[in-house]
């Protein structure tokens, strides 16, 4: 059986047909090869483009967000004595600050034992935070005069049983409390004693801790549980670091402050003092951070020019090297650069500040179309007017009423000058108390209560027994313990309790309808002693008015455009003031703000990049397919050739052996001349 063509014949029938199938398979594959070379370098050039535009995108963030442009640069000129830092509430100014005295936390110290596992006894820890006047025994004589509740700290009971009265399980029933207090055992080399101390430093966060002894049944001696109280009754701790506030003076005035930092002193500055200062005060200096801005602004002048150069490099046809870019002439890329530019030269409009282009901060057009900064501009624009680039850069509201500030908007809110009109001021949940009157003593008749705060109700609360000369002393006491509930604490509830001339009053902390305050159980005597009975108070109701003389939707104190009217989306927060008309709000978006739109436009999913690079991407798997069906038709078309040339083959091999017995044939022939001879004989 033959094999392999021309075996038969002896004809180099294999080359043949190789020849002939490559000159078959030839035209069609350098085209397909032609096409797919170009595809791969559009679908590259794409992807360069679209990482590009994408990093350009990414140099419009900052400039994108109100916050940027607030921003200050805050120096102190000794920042081992004290460190600052500004938001963009600070006013721009120099401040001299001389530390005298820095902050304390409260410690106090037990008695010697033997062993981390001795026993301290059984009961009741009640520890609370205030002010304490208290003298120690030196200088001495000792003396613990009051003590003065902090309200806004909370109270905390801590049960110590058979399961946790050694030394070291009561430190860790203390810890594991998270109260406010840390628990350590130091061994002083007498033995071991348990040292507590408030993890906040201040006068008004000193420690009171009262013990309810179960364990000798005595709640003043110096045994047993009892031996860690301290307090008007007993002070069985020595306090070792008496609490103490900072002390320190801005520009001569004197200012306390709780923590060896101050937030509110100066609007916007945050002081953090570490030292006492000398004889010099140290200065502070707080300035606009111009530099920052300009950094951010000439990063979008490099970045769109990266863009703006890749862009060309791409699309355009370069006469001295005589070659084209991958997305010459595609028109989706050419359109992206188009509209980029054309947002980068549009003026801004609903801006009515000093400026609305970039051209007039410094920031023009060059002949290849990339940026050009002059420095030197935007210098004086940013001393002159660094309030106002916001506008330009960003989507911002201006409120011409003081009490209403602007907090955000959607892609929906449009460009517009829009009137605003309250009709309801936003409240909070209030409870008011009938007549309470002072003196009062508070006892197991009137100490309990459970109350509910915005739709979350506490456990049941515990007031500290004892003689309140004054409601502002129960008023503090009533909030601290509501505000340490650990049911309200977890779910960031809080209220504020206040006694207004003959009653009490406890209002939410929070605005709007879901604030409420609601008394759900008291005591035998709360009614008659502290006014306070089982009722649900005033609730809160939201902001309410319109935006462009369309109905808006308040949540709380935040004021928000109604779906699918020009102000959609626009929030505003309102402070307070006057129910009616209340000036305008002007919106504009900015540059940076409507090239994050359009550029987000280009690359979200599906959008115009996505729907040339999948398209692309097809035409590819169709080359792949056009090849298959190549290999396929080559491979039908080798078959037949080879059948055709084999049947060549057999008849030529039939051929060449007739012709080869011809020829012996012929070649046996006598010849005519012999046999003519032979006969003569």
């Amino acid at each position: 059986m033959i094999t392999s063509a021309g075996v038969g014949s002896g004809l180099d029938l294999e080359s043949l047909i190789t020849q002939l199938v490559n000159a078959e398979r030839a035209p069609v594959e350098t085209r397909l090869v032609r096409r797919e070379s170009a595809l791969t370098a559009e679908l590259s050039a794409f992807g360069t483009f679209q990482g590009v535009l994408s990093g350009f995108q990414s140099s419009l963030s900052s400039l994108n967000q109100l916050s940027t442009f607030g921003q200050r640069t805050a120096s102190s000129s000794d920042e081992d004595v004290l460190t600052v830092t500004a938001s963009p509430d600070a006013t721009p100014a120099s401040y001299d600050i001389s530390v005298t005295q820095l902050a304390k936390a409260h410690s106090l110290a037990s008695g010697s034992y033997t062993s981390l596992t001795d026993t301290v006894g059984e009961g009741v820890l009640t520890i609370r935070f205030g002010t304490t006047d208290y003298t120690p025994p030196t200088p001495g004589p000792e003396s613990y005069n009051s003590f003065t509740v902090n309200p806004d700290r909370g109270v905390a009971t801590i049960t110590i049983d058979s399961s946790n009265n050694t030394l070291e399980g009561v430190r860790d029933a203390i810890n594991d409390a998270d109260l406010g207090v840390r628990a350590v055992v130091v061994n002083d080399g007498s033995g071991f004693r348990l040292l507590l101390s408030s993890e906040q430093t201040g006068a008004e966060n000193s420690l009171e801790i009262t013990v309810d002894d179960s364990g000798d049944g005595n709640d003043l001696d110096a045994t047993g549980l009892s031996a860690l109280a301290f307090s008007s009754a007993a002070t069985n701790l020595e306090q070792t670091v008496a609490a103490q506030d900072a002390i320190f003076s801005v520009n001569g005035l004197a200012i306390n402050t709780a923590e060896n930092r101050a937030d509110d002193v100066i609007q916007g500055v945050d002081i953090n003092l570490a030292d006492l200062t000398g004889t010099a005060p140290v200065t502070v200096t707080i300035a606009e951070d111009r530099e920052g801005v300009k950094e951010l602004i000439s990063d979008f002048v490099d970045s769109f020019n990266n863009f703006a150069n890749t862009a060309n490099a791409l699309t355009d046809y370069n006469a001295d090297t005589g070659t084209a870019g991958a997305l010459q002439g595609d028109f989706s890329a050419r359109s992206i650069v188009g509209q980029v530019r054309q947002t980068l030269t549009n003026a801004v409009a609903g801006f009515n500040g000093p400026f609305t282009s970039l051209s007039e901060i410094g920031i023009t057009t060059q002949s290849d179309g990339t940026f050009a900064l002059d420095s030197s501009r935007l210098d004086t624009v940013l001393a002159d007017n660094f309030d106002d680039l916001v506008g330009l850069f960003a989507a911002v509201g201006f409120p011409t009423d003081d009490n209403i500030d602007f907090v955000a908007s959607s892609e929906e809110t449009q460009v517009g000058s829009y009137a605003v009109e309250i009709t309801q001021l936003a409240t909070q949940g209030q409870l008011i108390g009938a007549t309470a009157s002072f003196p009062l003593d508070i006892d197991a008749d009137n100490d309990n209560f459970t109350i509910s705060v915005n739709g979350v109700t506490s456990g049941s609360i515990s007031l500290t027994q004892g003689n309140y000369a004054t409601g502002a002393a129960l008023a503090a006491e009533l909030q601290a313990r509501i505000n340490g509930d650990a049911n309200l604490s977890g779910a960031g509830v809080t209220v504020n309790v206040a006694y207004n001339v003959d009653h009490f009053e406890i209002t939410s902390s929070e605005y709007g309808s879901g604030s409420s305050v609601a008394i759900s159980a008291v005591d035998t005597n709360t009614v008659a002693e502290l006014g306070l009975s089982v009722i649900t108070g005033t609730g809160g109701v939201d902001v309410a008015g319109t935006i462009n003389g369309v109905a808006a939707l308040g949540n709380g104190q935040i004021l928000t455009g109604a779906t699918g009217s020009s102000v959609e989306g626009l929030q505003l927060t309102i402070n307070g003031g006057a129910l009616g008309p209340r000036g305008t709000v002007d919106y504009s978006q900015g540059i940076a703000y409507q090239l994050n739109s359009l550029i987000a436009s280009f690359l979200e999913e599906d959008g115009i990049l996505d729907a040339r690079t999948d398209g692309i991407q097809t035409r590819l798997d169709d080359i792949e397919d056009q090849r298959e069906d190549l290999d396929r038709r080559i491979e039908l078309l080798e078959v037949r050739y080879r059948a055709q040339f084999t049947a060549l083959d057999g008849l030529l091999a039939q051929l060449q052996s007739t012709s080869t017995f011809l020829e012996q044939q012929l070649a046996s022939i006598p010849e005519a001349g012999t046999l003519v001879r032979g006969n003569n004989n």
